[in-house]
């Protein structure tokens, strides 16, 4: 998406009076004799054209002096968000139905899927980044700011694509390698699982303690019935990482997880802000000093 600003708009204020003072100051006219004047038009016509001329160059100059620039947002340069991954449990758990609503056939992973894709469309000013668990974890997408292709993406995933067990562990140390070599001010992974931890070469207490030495803020949701997943240790592992935990029973209550999530980062996390602008001064000077050339070469010609 492209914006045209001014960055110096205050300077059209210049513009009437300026017009003003081109309409009531005359201009001292160096006065000729002839003796046949009938040789010579009216020159009503001309002066009402050569002070629309004039008025034209005026206008063209404030709008050179007022800096117009054009600012493109979907240029990644342009972004002001943080990093995010979205680190999901892809256990054969997952493949459980009873999640939606009753009756729905959808498995607790398409639901993630289609919740998870929504999530990322609304975050357009971040970089995000996916990393998919099971027996151990691995990237599905790095970190990009391309959000339609990671939608796409976590719509190919599958459950079990990692293996059947929950390697909680695996999926935050993961999510700290993707954000590694980011260079966002903020840096965010949103874990998700239905389970309980039990595969894996690096424990949650280690993974998290990676977390914090990235500086990395960890939120960690749980979802299913009550008891099916290990509350304790998410909530245990969002206060070490600095963010909170959340348990979701359903879809509704899941998509206002994610929804209070958005909220809360779009609040809390600020980066630093770096916009990149086009100038477009020229655009308006060049064609005021083509006028102003041809309206002095004109008034050269008629004297």
């Amino acid at each position: 998406m492209n914006n045209w600003l001014f960055d110096l708009s205050w300077m059209w204020l210049l513009l009437p009076p300026l017009l003003y003072c081109l309409y009531r100051c005359k201009v001292a006219v160096r006065q000729h004799y002839f003796p046949h004047l009938h040789f010579f038009t009216k020159p009503n016509k001309w002066r009402n054209f050569e002070w629309l001329l004039k008025a034209t160059i005026v206008a063209l100059i404030v709008g050179a002096l007022a800096t117009p620039v054009m600012i493109d947002y979907s240029d990644p340069r342009n972004r002001s968000g943080v990093d995010i991954v979205l680190s999901i449990d892809g256990s054969g758990s997952m493949n459980a139905s009873g999640f939606g609503e009753e009756g729905s056939r959808e498995s607790r992973f398409e639901i993630v899927q289609k919740i998870a894709s929504d999530f990322v469309m609304k975050r357009a000013s971040d970089n995000i980044g996916v990393v998919v668990f099971g027996d151990f974890a691995f990237i599905a997408s790095p970190i990009t700011y391309e959000k339609e292709i990671i939608a796409q993406m976590i719509g190919y995933l599958s459950y079990a694509m990692a293996g059947q067990n929950t390697a909680i562990g695996e999926g935050i140390a993961m999510g700290v390698r993707a954000l590694r070599d980011s260079k966002a001010a903020s840096k965010v992974i949103i874990l998700l699982t239905d389970g309980e931890h039990n595969s894996g070469s690096i424990s949650p207490r280690e993974a998290v303690a990676m977390v914090k030495k990235e500086k990395i803020r960890l939120y960690t949701i749980g979802i299913g019935a009550k008891g099916e997943f290990d509350s304790p240790l998410l909530e245990q592992l969002a206060r070490d990482g600095n963010g909170a935990f959340f348990a979701a029973t359903n879809e509704k209550e899941l998509q206002e997880v994610y929804a209070q999530i958005d909220t809360m980062e779009r609040s809390r996390i600020k980066s630093a802000h770096n916009v990149l602008e086009e100038h477009y001064f020229q655009w308006f000077l060049a064609p005021a000093l083509f006028l102003l050339g041809w309206l002095m070469w004109r008034r050269r010609g008629v004297v």
